[in-house]
């Protein structure tokens, strides 16, 4: 069974950004804590530890295994339950921030989460797309009572990286 990616290219002042939505049966303040709460964060991909008060949090992504660094994450916008913006403090390979926008909003009968990632070509997107689709669906498990452990990052690189690869080509 192949899975299909979701993700779109959308300009956002002059930048090409990855987006990707999920939907959630769940209020909007609930989704928050899924995305916020680190005890609720840790099941689907992480953790941070910190004061966020203080504009920043450390973060480390448990679901990659045990030896994954500690990255620091500042906290650009915070407006409980709708927006989060953060910015990683160490650029990646390419040289680019990290800067992750979650926008959380009234859907139907419930929430809907829209992930943001600006993208500097389509070599990055190829990798990061298929993961953050893997990470928004451990999402969804976790929040829906699904095993998290089902969700198969390999089937998502294999089915997806194209997919990425000729969005921002």
């Amino acid at each position: 069974m192949s899975i299909v990616a979701t993700g779109r290219r959308e300009t956002r002042d002059g930048v090409d950004h990855l987006v990707i939505e999920r939907d959630f049966a769940a209020p909007v303040e609930e989704v928050w804590a899924a995305v916020t709460e680190p005890e609720r964060l840790s099941r689907w991909i992480g953790t941070w530890t910190g004061d966020p008060a203080s504009g920043a949090v450390e973060f480390r992504m448990t679901a990659e295994g045990e030896d994954v660094p500690v990255e620091k994450y500042g906290i650009e916008v915070c407006e409980p339950p709708r927006r989060l913006v953060t910015r990683a403090d160490s650029p990646d390979a390419t040289g680019e921030d990290w800067v992750l926008t979650l926008d959380l909003a009234d859907h139907e009968e419930g929430t809907r989460l829209t992930f943001a990632q600006a993208m500097a070509d389509a070599e990055t997107a190829a990798s990061l797309g298929p993961g953050w689709e893997y990470y928004l669906d451990r999402l969804v498990a976790a929040e829906t009572g699904a095993d998290v452990a089902a969700v198969d990052f390999e089937a998502y690189l294999a089915d997806q990286q194209d997919h990425y690869r000729r969005l921002f080509a």
